[in-house]
C-alpha cells in the first residue's frame, strides 16, 4: 500500500500547500514522487522519532497539515508520549502514518511488528486510526482522513480485492464487502479490521454462509451502520477478526457499541496471539499462528 499512499499523498500535496512530509529516514523507493513535488515541504528528519513527532506539532500549531511517516511500530511506539501530550492533549491536525502494521514486517520480528497500536492510539484524546482495506481504498480513506481536523494514524499493509469484490461506497467505517459465491442466506456476521478483511474474503467465499464486514476507522464514529445491525439481528452470530491483539482491540470496542445498540449476539474472535511457538517467519505465518489465515477463519465460520 505504500507506493498507493505515496501517489495519493502526492496528488494530495499538490492541491493543498498546507501539507508538510516529515520521515524518519523511510520511505525509499516509494515517496521519491512526494519529495519532488513538495520541494522544501518533504523533511527528512533522520531517525528521531519523537522529534519528527514534536516538529509535527510544532507545524500544525502553525496551522500546516504536518504527515509524520515511518514504519508502524517507529512511528506508534517510539513517539507515544510526543502523540498523546504534544498532539492529542492539543488536538492538533498530525497525520502519524505507519506502515507495515500487524505482522507485516514479518521475519524482523516483535520490533518491527505492531500489533498494539490501535489500542494505544485510540486511547489518546481525540486520535483517530484508518486502516485501509486495499491499496486501491488508500485514496478513498486518506481523503476521510483529510476530512477530520485533528490527530489521525494512517495504518498501511498490503492486500487487493480478488476480482468479483468490491466494498460499499461511499467510505464509512464500516463497509459491507460484496462476496461472490455467497449462495444461502448468511449464518455468520464477520467483520473485520482493514486488510485482514481479505483473508476473511477467502473464507466467506469457500464456506458461502458469512456476509463479511470492513471496519476502517476506530474508534467507530456514531452509530452502526443499519447494514450491519440488519446483518447481526439476522445471523445471531459474529466472528470479529483482527490483526491486533484482543486487548484494546476492535472485539473490545464492538462489544460495547454492541451493549449500547441492545444487540446481544453470540460473539468469536480471532486476534493476533504473539508469538505462540517463539517463532519468527513471515505475515502469512504469524497470521497462521494466530488462526487468521483462510482456512482458520474458514473453520471458524464453519463452527
Amino acid at each position: 500500500m505504500r507506493k498507493d499512499f505515496a501517489a495519493w499523498l502526492e496528488a494530495y500535496g499538490a492541491r493543498d500547500e498546507r501539507v508538510v512530509v516529515l520521515t524518519g529516514d523511510l520511505g525509499f523507493q516509494a515517496l521519491e514522487g512526494v519529495r519532488t513535488k513538495l520541494g522544501k515541504r518533504f523533511i527528512n528528519i533522520g531517525v528521531s522519532e519523537q522529534n519528527m513527532v514534536s516538529m509535527g506539532a510544532a507545524l500544525a500549531s502553525e496551522g500546516l497539515r504536518p504527515f509524520c511517516y515511518s514504519i508502524a511500530p517507529f512511528a506508534v511506539f517510539r513517539p507515544a508520549e510526543q502523540i498523546r501530550l504534544d498532539v492529542c492533549v492539543h488536538k492538533l491536525d498530525v497525520k502519524v502514518v505507519g506502515n507495515g502494521g500487524g505482522y507485516g514486517y514479518g521475519i524482523m520480528g516483535s520490533t518491527h511488528h505492531a500489533i498494539e497500536d490501535i489500542a494505544v492510539l485510540s486511547s489518546f484524546q481525540g486520535m483517530h486510526c484508518f486502516l485501509p482495506v486495499t491499496g486501491a481504498d488508500v485514496a478513498v480513506c486518506g481523503d476521510a482522513m483529510m476530512n477530520v481536523m485533528g490527530p489521525s494514524y494512517f495504518r498501511l499493509n498490503i492486500g487487493a480485492l480478488p476480482p468479483g469484490h468490491e466494498l460499499e461506497t461511499p467510505f464509512t467505517a464500516i463497509r459491507r464487502v460484496l462476496v461472490t459465491g455467497v449462495t444461502e442466506k448468511p449464518r455468520v456476521t464477520v467483520i473485520a479490521l482493514g486488510p485482514i478483511a481479505l483473508n476473511a474474503l477467502g473464507a466467506a467465499s469457500a464456506s458461502g454462509r458469512a456476509e463479511v464486514f470492513a471496519v476502517s476507522e476506530v474508534p467507530v464514529p456514531g452509530e452502526l451502520p443499519d447494514s450491519l445491525v440488519d446483518s447481526i439481528k439476522s445471523t445471531g452470530r459474529v466472528l470479529i477478526v483482527e490483526e491486533h491483539v484482543e486487548r484494546g482491540g476492535l472485539a473490545e470496542h464492538l462489544a460495547l457499541k454492541f451493549m449500547k445498540r441492545g444487540l446481544a449476539p453470540q460473539i468469536e474472535t480471532r486476534a493476533a496471539l504473539g508469538y505462540p511457538s517463539g517463532t519468527y517467519g513471515s505475515q502469512k505465518f504469524h497470521q497462521a499462528e494466530s488462526h487468521l489465515d483462510a482456512a482458520s477463519l474458514q473453520a471458524a465460520i464453519n463452527g
